[in-house]
């Protein structure tokens, strides 16, 4: 096995912290999993968030519970809610979030994503 292996495991979410991280409007509540090129978190949005900045970091963003819009910085908006999925890469888009009622998504990143320039 190398560093970048990831043997089998279960993860008990309520063993994980909770760390708060403000938005521009309410907060997000983060836990996180890193392992050597893949990040794996779970993020709750309060009623009313909206994202602090834009963000060009990819991401598979599967959404628990709720509904929230995913907002690209050229004005389009896509709503997500419940059992949806969006996927970019990296570079590929400038967008944020933002949800009135709160939501809870599932987020993975990592170095597969990263835009190939071929």
């Amino acid at each position: 096995m190398n560093k970048t292996d990831i043997p089998f495991q279960v993860i008990d979410w309520t063993s994980i912290p909770k760390t708060k991280h403000a938005g521009e409007n309410g907060f997000a509540l983060w836990q996180t999993l890193q392992f050597s090129g893949l990040r794996i978190r779970i993020f709750e949005y309060s009623a009313g968030y909206l994202a602090d900045h834009w963000c060009k970091k990819g991401h598979i963003v599967h959404c628990l519970d709720g509904e929230f819009v995913s907002e690209l910085k050229d004005g389009e908006k896509f709503f997500v809610k419940k059992g949806m999925t969006y996927v970019v890469s990296d570079e590929l888009s400038s967008h944020r979030s933002t949800t009135v009622n709160g939501v809870k998504l599932l987020i993975i990143d990592g170095d597969f994503l990263q835009l190939k320039v071929e």
